[in-house]
């Protein structure tokens, strides 16, 4: 089979395997030609899921569903039937995802939109456009999200296509921001302002998005997949819990490549998983990453478990298949060997700044600063998104950048006009001074807007920031994520402090209430570690007093200020730390 590609062959021998197993239950396997291979964008999904077929497995409903009818396929019938009202059944409801879809009842009996803005940066123009939009066909607000994007929520059916078409208009998309397929994809939020990157990261996420729009076959993966550019700049893109992430590096003299800007590629990340992405040690120059990113995926496509959704990520074809094994069918597919750089030939990454994200920071143009804008746990109403637009408009140079900390940045203001966007801020309600505790404080959308979430998240966030501001000076930022369910959107395990949201029991009649599992330690960008597990079953009602009982013990005992939350974690451990729940708390200790 030397004649064929990567790809053929994978098909060939699931071919032979099907026929193994119709001789193996009588079948005359001669008896007629077998199936051609198909073909087309959607072959190399085809052709996984009949290898499956094949074994006498079978496909998960979601795979089932892609197979019966592309998403792609039903947008008509999709406006047809929105237009009447109808909410969508389970299937339509995973289709329409691919279109940016998501019907949430019964939190909210109406669709989420997700859209997708590459790098997290729009216009000033789309922002004030997406907010008439917001306020036409939603609820009258956005959340910005912990990939560096935006949602727009309570859209009726009959709103729904006008919206998508409506995104169109503005120059933006949803397609592909849910169901099987690459999510929005993220970078340095100050690429190309920044004094300290090593790369800019527009183009290289901009690539990656058109070319993730342009190719059909890239639809449909066997599960989610995010892919992250991290330039080295001062605020970090958080690479590290992607599928894919590219991380700006500096290759030294003396490597088996010319020394400059490379991208390291490091693979698996899943926070939710308890898994950051690991080095390959391969480098990748700038103008390869979308084709090596590209051949990435296609092997994913091809290796994926179709049959399990709980072990259908990337991070499983890796524990399958192991690291060196997985490089080498990207390379099959690629048509050539990827470059290898030794660890001692990389210098260390440029040092993040955990505050840089909030308030106002000089720019690598000369007499020009970034303002970092809070947005209180990621929610924006509409107003505010037009006068943030207006700033940007009028005060900036036209660019509004999201973070996955779920706030933005409005770039190019001259040093002089910083009192301007700041009374121009304090007018809308909002600010780019925050307290060491709101500055790190992320939560997902919870039981408001989410029908997997166990707690209300947003709410719980806000609480446990009032709570702690009114009994403690914090000197040093501490990260706090609560997310509401296992699927980790707030990534919890990366929090200095985590909360995922759990159903509590109360009394012996099996009632429940709203609550937190609590985990320690988790950090990101030099510091990135996955968070231990300290507390199970914290009531919500009881959840601030925790994190406050922490946050006194860390002010208490710290060797000083140099010494951050996560390390004093490490160093007095979780059997310590343990001994700081309240008195009289109801809760489980972790084992």
């Amino acid at each position: 089979m030397s004649d064929f590609d990567a790809e053929q062959k994978r098909y060939l021998e699931g071919m032979a395997a099907g026929v193994a197993v119709m001789r193996s239950v009588g079948g005359a396997a001669g008896a007629s030609a077998p199936p051609a291979p198909p073909t087309g964008p959607d072959a190399i999904h085809i052709a996984a899921q009949d290898r499956v077929l094949a074994t006498g497995k079978k496909l998960a409903d979601q795979e089932k569903w892609k197979r019966a009818e592309h998403p792609l396929d039903a947008y008509g019938r999709m406006k047809r039937e929105a237009d009447t009202g109808k909410a969508p059944p389970p299937p339509d409801n995973f289709r329409w995802r691919t279109h940016g879809l998501f019907w949430v009842a019964p939190a909210q009996d109406s669709f989420m939109a997700r859209l997708r803005i590459p790098n997290g940066i729009l216009n000033h123009w789309q922002l004030a456009g997406v907010a008439d939009l917001a306020d036409r066909f939603g609820g009258g607000y956005a959340h910005v999200t912990t990939r560096a994007n935006l949602q727009i929520r309570e859209i009726a059916p009959e709103s729904a296509a006008p919206f998508l078409e409506g995104l169109t208009d503005l120059g933006l998309t949803a397609r592909g921001a849910g169901a099987d397929n690459i999510r929005n994809v993220t970078g340095s939020p100050t690429a190309g302002i920044d004094r300290q990157e090593l790369i800019d990261t527009r183009p290289l996420a901009r690539g990656w998005h058109f070319h993730i729009l342009n190719d059909r076959s890239l639809i449909g993966l066997p599960r989610k997949f995010n892919v992250s550019f991290d330039g080295g700049g001062i605020i970090p893109a958080l690479e590290e819990t992607n599928d894919i992430g590219f991380q700006a590096v500096e290759v030294l003299g003396g490597a088996a490549v010319e020394a400059g800007a490379w991208m390291r590629l490091v693979l698996g990340g899943i926070s939710g998983h308890r898994d950051l992405a690991r080095d390959t040690g391969v480098v990748v120059r700038p103008a390869d990453c979308v084709a090596v990113a590209d051949a990435i995926v296609r092997v994913f496509s091809a290796e994926g478990d179709r049959t399990n959704r709980a072990k259908a990520r990337l991070k499983y074809v890796l524990d399958r298949l192991g690291f060196d094994a997985f490089v080498t069918k990207v390379e099959e597919v690629l048509g050539r060997k990827l470059d290898r750089v030794d660890a001692a030939h990389v210098a260390l990454r440029p040092k993040t700044d955990r505050a840089a994200h909030l308030g106002f920071h000089p720019q690598v143009q000369v007499g020009r600063v970034y303002a970092g804008v809070v947005v209180p746990v990621g929610r924006l109403t509409t107003e505010q998104m037009r006068g943030i637009a207006a700033i940007a408009r009028e005060l900036g140079d036209g660019d509004i950048r999201l973070t996955v900390w779920q706030n933005l940045l409005v770039s190019g203001i001259a040093t002089e006009r910083v009192p301007d966007v700041t009374a121009r801020l304090t007018g809308l309600g909002l600010s780019a001074e925050s307290s060491s505790i709101r500055a790190g404080l992320v939560a997902c959308t919870g039981m408001t807007g989410c029908k997997f979430a166990n707690a209300h998240t947003k709410e719980s966030a806000l609480d446990i920031a009032a709570h702690v501001e009114a009994r403690l000076a914090l000197d040093v930022p501490v990260n706090i994520h609560l997310t509401g369910c296992p699927n980790s959107c707030a990534q919890h395990y990366i929090g200095d402090i985590g909360l995922i949201g759990v159903k509590v029991p109360v009394g012996s009649d099996g009632d429940t209430v709203e609550g937190y599992d609590i985990v320690v330690g988790g950090g990101f960008a030099e510091n990135a570690a996955i968070g231990r597990e300290l507390w199970r079953a914290v009531p919500a009602d009881s959840a601030a007093v925790h994190v406050e009982a922490l946050l006194r013990a860390y002010l208490a005992e710290r060797s000083g200020p140099e010494e951050c939350f996560q390390a004093f974690t490490l160093r007095v451990g979780v059997d310590h730390l343990k001994a700081c729940a309240p008195a009289g708390a109801a809760l489980e200790a972790a084992e």
